[in-house]
C-alpha cells in the first residue's frame, strides 16, 4: 500500500531538551502503525509532533503534501484526527455536544448522519447522548473520545494509550470497533500502546522507540514473533 503518511528524520522535543532525535517510519493508507517503547521514550512527542503542538524539525508529508511547517488546525482540517491520552473529551459538556465538536472541521450537511453512525459503533453514547461527559464512565469517555474523533471524517486517526486505565472488557470492545471501522472506511492509523501484545495483534508495522530513536521496525507479526525482541524491548 502507498504510505499515507511519511515522517522523515523528525527531532522535536520541550523548550531546549530534544526528545524525538531525528526518527523515520510510515504509515500505510489503511494500514496500522504501532508506536512502543518504555514510558519516555518519546511516543506521545511523536504524536503531537505530527500534529504541531510542539516545535519540531524534519519532513512530514501526509497524502502527499508536506506538513511540518502546517498549524495544528490545518492539520485536522487535512485529514488527521488525534485522540490524546487522557481522553480528552469535554467533561462539561454533553455527549451529543462533544461529537458535534468533532465536525467542527468539516462544511458539508453529512454531520447529523456521521453522528447516528457513531452511535451505531458505540450504542452507550446514544444512551447517554444528553449526558454530560464528565458523568460517563472512563470506558464511556475513551468511546466518545474516539467517535468525536471519527466524526471529522479523518484519513488517519492518532490513538495515544487507548486501552490505558480501562477493564479488559471494555478494551476488546473498542479495538473490535477500531477494525470495523477500518475495514469499512480504509482509515489509517498510528497507535501508541503500552499493551504491546495488544498493539502488535491489531497493527501491520511496528516501530519501538527507545530514547528518541528507532531501536527496531518491521512487520508487527514478525516482531511479535520474536521471543528476544519481546523480552529485551517489550517486557513480555
Amino acid at each position: 500500500m502507498p504510505a499515507l503518511l511519511e515522517v522523515s528524520t523528525l527531532r522535536a522535543g520541550y523548550g531546549a531538551g530534544e526528545v524525538l532525535h531525528g526518527i523515520d517510519f510510515s504509515v500505510a493508507a489503511g494500514g496500522v502503525t504501532a508506536l512502543l517503547g518504555a514510558n519516555g521514550a518519546g511516543k506521545t512527542t511523536t504524536l503531537r509532533a505530527i500534529c504541531g503542538m510542539l516545535a519540531r524539525s524534519g519532513e512530514i508529508r501526509f497524502d502527499g503534501a508536506r506538513i511540518d511547517a502546517v498549524a495544528t488546525e490545518d492539520v485536522a482540517r487535512r485529514g488527521i484526527a488525534h485522540v490524546p491520552d487522557g481522553r480528552g473529551t469535554f467533561l462539561d459538556l454533553t455527549v451529543e455536544e462533544n461529537l458535534r465538536l468533532g465536525a467542527y472541521v468539516r462544511s458539508d450537511r453529512g454531520v447529523a448522519a456521521d453522528i447516528a453512525r457513531m452511535c451505531d459503533l458505540f450504542p452507550v453514547l446514544r444512551q447517554r447522548f444528553r449526558a454530560q461527559a464528565g458523568t460517563l464512565s472512563g470506558g464511556e469517555q475513551q468511546m466518545l473520545a474516539i467517535a468525536r474523533a471519527l466524526v471529522s471524517r479523518p484519513k488517519l486517526l492518532l490513538l495515544d494509550e487507548p486501552s490505558f486505565g480501562l477493564a479488559p472488557l471494555i478494551v476488546q470492545q473498542i479495538f473490535a470497533i477500531l477494525a470495523r471501522v477500518r475495514a469499512d472506511s480504509g482509515i489509517g492509523i498510528l497507535l501508541v500502546e503500552q499493551n504491546a501484545a495488544l498493539a502488535l495483534d491489531f497493527a501491520d508495522h511496528a516501530c519501538i522507540l527507545e530514547s528518541g530513536r528507532i531501536a527496531l521496525a518491521g512487520a508487527a507479526a514478525s516482531i511479535g514473533a520474536d521471543a528476544q525482541v519481546r523480552r529485551v524491548y517489550l517486557g513480555y
